[in-house]
């Protein structure tokens, strides 16, 4: 027997016993990677035995999943200078042709460059024309709505909420949350805990919230922590915090050296945090950024 065979012959059925070998094919339980089964007559029948010990897994496995270090925002970089996108939504825009944002300091230098040599506006990243109207941007926008493309999605349904259509907009930002999405899962997590345009849903609307942190939107994260705080685990939330600060999220910077006054996170863990959050805010700065700063 080789050592794939033995290897294999050591995994078995929880319920019936059976090895897993040759057209023996066992899979592993839905919800953790704990057992396996040879068919869903013995996952049936297991599940009792199993549900405790399943449930305890399945939450550890989340759990590694939710505190993993995103390696960037949800807004990722500007795709024009290539530096990371500020958290504040002011310093950058959505291009209506393209769904591309690109950071102010990008806009400011193209249309300076306009400027000098007499061209038509146009969008500084695609180059195609920009609207001047909101309809010709609202059009623009249900051109990429109908490529599927989740920015667009998101911003449709955004339109929808502030005019009080909370179904529509839910149906714009499920679509986009399942096209990955981090902000339409943000605002999905708002409309079930709300019960806006969907039945009320806490454990879909925390769901939600937890998805778009994963994603490593900053709010979602903040809110999660300011939750866990609420609910006395504030290990939990510790950790929340210093993944949005790692971010160069200012209000959990701010939480942390509160955390740290009353001794709920080390000198050590708060000191990397602030470094973290000092290094994530530089990455987003340039000279072109600084200029259009200057001149708003």
């Amino acid at each position: 027997m080789s050592a794939d065979q033995t290897e294999a012959a050591d995994i078995c059925c929880a319920s019936c016993g059976i090895a897993e070998l040759d057209d023996i094919k066992l899979m592993e339980c839905d919800a953790c990677d704990l057992v396996h089964y040879c068919s869903d007559i013995c996952q049936r029948e297991h599940q009792p035995q199993h549900e405790a010990a399943c449930k305890e897994r399945a939450a550890e496995l989340r759990d590694e999943i939710l505190f993993r270090q995103p390696e960037s925002t949800h807004l990722g970089d500007c795709p024009i200078c290539f530096l990371p996108l500020q958290l504040d939504l002011e310093k950058s825009s959505m291009q209506s042709c393209c769904s591309k944002v690109v950071c102010k300091g990008c806009s400011y230098a193209d249309y300076l460059r306009q400027l000098e040599e007499r061209l038509g506006r146009v969008c500084p990243f695609c180059r195609h024309p920009t609207p001047t109207t909101q309809e010709e941007a609202n059009k623009n926008k249900m051109k990429r709505v109908e490529k599927n493309d989740p920015v667009a999605i998101r911003e449709i349904g955004k339109k929808h909420y502030h005019k009080g259509g909370y179904d529509t907009a839910f149906e714009y930002w499920t679509k986009a949350a399942e096209l990955g999405n981090a902000s339409a899962h943000y605002n999905l997590s708002h409309l079930y805990r709300k019960g806006e345009g969907v039945e009320k849903d806490e454990k879909k609307g925390w769901y939600h919230l937890e998805e778009a942190a994963i994603a490593g939107h900053p709010d979602a994260r903040y809110n999660l922590a300011c939750h866990e705080t609420r609910n006395k685990r504030f290990d939990r939330a510790v950790k929340h915090f210093i993944i949005a600060a790692n971010l160069g999220h200012d209000e959990s910077i701010q939480q942390l050296k509160k955390c740290y006054k009353y001794g709920d996170v080390s000198k050590d863990d708060f000191a990397a945090a602030l470094r973290a959050h000092q290094a994530a805010v530089d990455a987003t700065k340039s000279p072109q950024r600084e200029a259009a700063k200057d001149n708003a």
